[in-house]
């Protein structure tokens, strides 16, 4: 029972709706049988959802019928039937949450049953609402389209001779489906580019065109901030997009929740990351200035958390400017944003990164070589922060070791197209560089020149750096 989907969905109730739902399972409009509402107050009492021993389907019988014998057929029924009452209900809350599309339904049910009035006071509940939401995004506008549209269905029901509202209903729809399909062909879009695979992008490319032919819709915040987000990302030489783009979030990034800004920001950083690639390093500092301004309004942090691959790169972006203080700071600030099971090694982790920063190699050694992680990316950063350490200490051994063994750990671990590329291009032209001396000034040049066009490659600087000194 303890992998059953029961067991999985009661772990992640809050302490809130354990108390809304024990009136949901108790009432006789959502559950007419006993044993449904015994198992229920079986599971959530105690530590029985994570105990492994009170979590036997035999247990569990006798608990709720009490002396019978075990029939596995009864039990996955009343489990069965337990399940159905807590996915109704948490559909329902889903429902009311959203508050527009609630009085639309309800509107629907009183048109339909000819009850006018009771309409009338719906739909104007609805409007007023919508009216007050501070958020302008899609599901805005999808919201507005729905009210439009039961309008519709209302006015067309009081004869051929009533003016209808159909003007209204197209508008609306045309903006709720440009803000959508402009938002998912930006996530498509950035996923592309980590996963190295092509989407068939379907009717963006007409979109893009009705919104160039149609000016006055980048006035919608929603409309622009998705719109310079893909083609500053498609049309990345054209520095004014992005400009355009920074200019929106900073104007209307209050109109949206904060896991779409969340999304819109990482857009924008995104693009700051693949100009640095490239070896335009001016956006280091786009891209910490929109950290900086994220974190002012706890855009980054989720359920109170913030992920540790965002840490990871706030820390990244600080390093860059030798904002040391700062990114000090920052650790000791977040790390309690940190999850629990990956706080500590990743606090390890990123001091050794400042500590490597600041020249101090002894101490970015130490934590290096204690430090132990499950994922890859981390472990490639920490193994390229040793082989520039042992370079520029001149021990050349570890060094050589260290290349070998992250070219088989390249070969052995699944790392994405990207990322593969980008380090075993840091392992070919540390190996190349290794081969040179400063007596073959031709030879330097070539490599030069051939790190300056090689991508992917994010130690090209420190590469190039490393050339001018012998």
């Amino acid at each position: 029972m303890e992998k059953s989907n029961l067991v999985s969905v009661c772990r992640v109730l809050e302490k809130k709706e354990v108390k809304e739902l024990r009136k949901w399972v108790n009432s006789p409009a959502h559950n007419l049988r006993q044993d449904v509402a015994d198992l229920f107050e079986y599971l959530v009492s105690g530590q029985h959802l994570h105990s492994e021993k009170h979590l036997e389907k035999e247990r569990v019988f006798q608990a709720i019928y009490h002396g019978k014998t075990y029939s596995d057929a009864e039990m996955r029924q009343v489990m069965h039937f337990l399940l159905r009452v807590i996915e109704n209900f948490l559909v329902y809350n889903e429902l009311l949450r959203d508050e527009v599309r609630s009085q639309t339904i309800l509107a629907k049910v009183y048109r339909q049953r000819k009850l006018t009035k009771l309409f009338q006071k719906t739909m104007e509940a609805g409007w007023e609402i919508l009216r007050k939401q501070p958020h302008r995004n899609h599901q805005h506008f999808e919201n507005e389209y729905l009210l439009q549209f039961e309008q519709f269905n209302h006015l067309s029901s009081l004869g051929r001779t009533v003016p209808l509202n159909l003007q209204e209903v197209s508008d609306s729809n045309d903006i709720s489906f440009i803000i959508n399909k402009l938002q998912v062909g930006c996530i498509m879009l950035s996923h592309q580019k980590v996963f190295n695979t092509n989407y068939n992008l379907g009717l963006l490319s007409p979109v893009l065109e009705f919104v160039e032919n149609n000016k006055n819709l980048l006035e919608n915040p929603a409309i622009a901030i998705y719109y310079f987000t893909f083609k500053a990302n498609t049309e990345s030489d054209n520095e004014g997009n992005f400009i355009a783009l920074k200019e929106q979030v900073r104007l209307h990034g209050d109109f949206f929740p904060l896991s779409e800004i969340r999304s819109i920001y990482l857009f924008a950083i995104n693009y700051c990351i693949g100009k640095i690639n490239i070896g335009e390093f001016n956006y280091i500092r786009e891209v910490f200035d929109l950290y900086q301004q994220g974190l002012s309004k706890d855009i980054f942090l989720e359920n109170n958390q913030m992920s540790r691959f965002t840490f990871r790169n706030i820390v990244a972006s600080g390093l860059q400017l030798k904002e040391y203080d700062w990114v000090k700071s920052f650790i000791e600030q977040y790390q309690h944003f940190l999850d629990e099971n990956h706080r500590d090694s990743f606090v390890q982790f990123n001091m050794a990164h400042l500590y490597f920063e600041k020249k101090d190699y002894t101490l970015a050694m130490k934590l290096i070589a204690q430090f132990d992680y499950d994922d890859i990316l981390i472990m490639l950063v920490a193994k390229t922060m040793l082989l520039k350490m042992y370079y520029e200490l001149d021990e050349f051994s570890a060094l050589d070791s260290l290349l070998g063994s992250m070219n088989t750990y390249l070969q052995r671990k699944k790392v994405m197209g990207y990322h593969k590329d980008n380090y075993k291009n840091i392992i070919q032209y540390t190996k190349k560089m290794l081969k040179v001396t400063h007596y073959e000034k031709e030879q330097i040049l070539k490599l030069k020149q051939e790190i300056e066009a090689v991508n992917p490659l994010t130690e090209r600087k420190w590469l190039l750096a490393q050339l001018d000194k012998l």
